[in-house]
C-alpha cells in the first residue's frame, strides 16, 4: 500500500473518531438539558400545588389541564403518566445532596427507574454506579433486579453500607470483588435442570458482556481453560481474569452441586502456580474464586487458613430470585 493511501485510511479514521465523539457530546448535552427542564416543569407543579386549599384534589386538576394543553401543542411526551414521573422526579432529587453531582449525568430514563427507588442510600448507590460505570438503563434495572445493593450491603457493617451510598463500590482489597450469591440468570439455565461444568462455562463465555458486568468494576477476560502442567500431568483453570483496578490475576473455577474441600485446595494449587509463575513483580497476588451452586460455610473455613485474603467460595443462581427470596439467601450466609 502506498504511503498516501495509508495516509488518506488515517484521516478517515480521525475524521470518524472526532464525529462520533461530537454526537455522544451532543447526545449527553441533550440529555442533560431535558433532565434539567422536566426538573424546573416538576418544580413548577409542585410550587402551584401548594396554593390549592385542597392541594391533593388541586394537583390532579393541575396535571390533567397541563397534559391536555401540552399534548395539544408537542403532541407527545406529556402524558399524565409522564407528569406524574416529573413530579416523582422533582419531590425525590429536590433535597440537597440527593444528585451525584451539581448536573444530572444521566439520562431521563435513568431517572425515572431510579425515582421509584424508596430507600435513600439504595438510590445513591444505584446513581453513583451508573455514572461511574457508564451503565445503559438496560444494565442499571438488570443490577437493581439482582439486588446488587443488598448483595454488598449485608457483607458489610453499618459505616461501609454508609460508604456504599456515599462513594459508591470502592474496590480496594480482594474482599471488595466478591459476591455471594452471584446472579447468573443471563445464561438461561433453569435452576433445577441437568446440565455439565463445560455447558456453564460455555453459556457464560457466550455471554461474556453479562458476566463481566455481574464480575463488578475492572474486570478484563484473559482466557478460558487455562493449562497448568506438572510433568505428565495436566490441570485446567476453567476461566482467567484480569482486575485493573487491584492489579492482579482471577482465577475462577465452575463447580456443579456442593462444594467440596478438595476443590479449594486445587483453587489453592492455581493460584500457587500464578504467584510463581505469572505474576510479574509489580503486580498484586492472584486471587481465586471457586463457584459453586451449594457450600457449607463451616468447610471452607476450616479448609483455608484464618488469614486467608485470596481464596474464595461463593454460590451462584442462574435464577433471578425475588427481593425477599434474595434477604434470605443472604441471611443464610
Amino acid at each position: 500500500m502506498k504511503k498516501r493511501e495509508i495516509e488518506n485510511m488515517e484521516i478517515v479514521k480521525n475524521v470518524i473518531d472526532l464525529l462520533e465523539n461530537a454526537r455522544k457530546k451532543v447526545v449527553t448535552t441533550v440529555n442533560q438539558t431535558m433532565v434539567l427542564t422536566y426538573f424546573e416543569i416538576g418544580r413548577m407543579i409542585v410550587e402551584e400545588e401548594q396554593k390549592g386549599e385542597n392541594r391533593a384534589e388541586y394537583g390532579k386538576k393541575i396535571l390533567k389541564i397541563l397534559s391536555k394543553k401540552l399534548t395539544e401543542k408537542y403532541k407527545k411526551g406529556f402524558s399524565l403518566t409522564n407528569l406524574k414521573q416529573i413530579r416523582s422526579f422533582y419531590l425525590v432529587y429536590s433535597e440537597k445532596g440527593q444528585t451525584v453531582s451539581d448536573q444530572f449525568k444521566l439520562s431521563w430514563s435513568h431517572y425515572v427507574k431510579l425515582s421509584r427507588i424508596s430507600n435513600p442510600d439504595e438510590r445513591k448507590f444505584y446513581e453513583i454506579e451508573a455514572v461511574k460505570n457508564n451503565w445503559s438503563l438496560r444494565e442499571l434495572e438488570r443490577q437493581f433486579d439482582s439486588a446488587l445493593y443488598t448483595r454488598l450491603s449485608l457483607s458489610r457493617n453499618k459505616d461501609k453500607v454508609l460508604e456504599l451510598s456515599q462513594k459508591g463500590q470502592i474496590i480496594e482489597k480482594p474482599k471488595d470483588l466478591i459476591k455471594d450469591p452471584y446472579i447468573l440468570e443471563f445464561i438461561g439455565l433453569p435452576e433445577q435442570s441437568s446440565y455439565s461444568e463445560s455447558e456453564l462455562e460455555e453459556k457464560l463465555i457466550n455471554k461474556l458482556e453479562n458476566f463481566l458486568l455481574e464480575l463488578g468494576n475492572g474486570f478484563t477476560f484473559v482466557g478460558r481453560q487455562k493449562r497448568i502442567s506438572f510433568d505428565e500431568q495436566h490441570f485446567y483453570i476453567d476461566l482467567v481474569f484480569y482486575n485493573r483496578l487491584l492489579k492482579c490475576f482471577v482465577l475462577i473455577d465452575l463447580k456443579i452441586g456442593k462444594l467440596k474441600h478438595q476443590d479449594i485446595g486445587q483453587m489453592q494449587m492455581y493460584v500457587n502456580y500464578y504467584d510463581r509463575e505469572m505474576k510479574l513483580d509489580d503486580e498484586n497476588k492472584t486471587i481465586g474464586i471457586v463457584l459453586c451452586q451449594e457450600k457449607n460455610q463451616s468447610l471452607v473455613e476450616y479448609t483455608l487458613p484464618e488469614d486467608n485474603e485470596r481464596i474464595f467460595a461463593s454460590t451462584y443462581k442462574t435464577v433471578l430470585p425475588s427481593k425477599e427470596e434474595f434477604i434470605k439467601i443472604l441471611e443464610e450466609e
